[in-house]
């Protein structure tokens, strides 16, 4: 677009390209203050029986703000169940990055899968597993992390000589699977947070 002549001024209501961009930047950023709002409130206290016009007075902004997020109350779930994991996900890999013991590795990566579900409340998890699109986001990062932790597994191979260690991913993947479908803590009453702590300490032991 040319610039308009020497001396004369931009057009009344025209924005110029600087402040478009600003506001721009000022939208995302609200919008994911918003999104971190949301997912705190889901994960204390679940989400379905949560609707639009009970979030919007608990977040003190209208109904049309939050379905800036999404335009529906399931899609903006999904939103929030999605950014959780791939926060949780961010924070995990970067702990798992850390130099060390490829053991101190696998419990570290463990471990931090168990920092990052205890805000979890039951609500939440029951909520995720009861709604097929947030069960769908939480079976995939469940399914990258058991290759994860195969993968730090097998890097332990020079480590541990005792066990297969494939055979020792592949079992941690079968837990893992087991606790994101709820059959751990039916058969054992471990949140999901502890499941992964147990799991972190059975491998540990386990290549010792």
């Amino acid at each position: 677009m040319p610039a308009p002549p020497h001396g004369t001024t931009q057009p009344q209501g025209t924005t110029q390209p600087h402040e478009a961009t600003a506001r721009t930047a000022t939208q995302i950023s609200r919008t994911d203050l918003l999104i971190n709002d949301l997912v705190t409130i889901y994960l204390a206290e679940g989400f379905q029986h949560l609707g639009i016009a009970d979030l919007a007075r608990r977040l003190s902004c209208s109904k049309t703000t939050l379905y800036s997020v999404a335009p529906s109350k399931e899609q903006i779930i999904v939103v929030a169940v999605r950014a959780f994991f791939r926060g949780a996900t961010e924070r995990v890999e970067a702990a798992a990055e850390r130099p060390g013991d490829p053991r101190d590795r696998i419990a570290t990566y463990l471990q931090a899968i168990a920092d990052e579900l205890r805000p979890a409340s039951p609500a939440f998890i029951g909520d995720v597993e009861a709604f097929a699109p947030a069960r769908e986001i939480y079976r995939r990062n469940t399914q990258a992390a058991a290759a994860r932790v195969q993968q730090l597994v097998g890097e332990a191979r020079t480590i541990s000589t005792e066990l297969d260690p494939t055979f020792v991913g592949v079992v941690a993947g079968l837990v893992m699977e087991a606790v994101q479908r709820g059959t751990i803590a039916r058969d054992t009453h471990l949140e999901h947070s502890q499941a992964y702590a147990a799991l972190s300490d059975l491998l540990v032991a386990g290549l010792a």
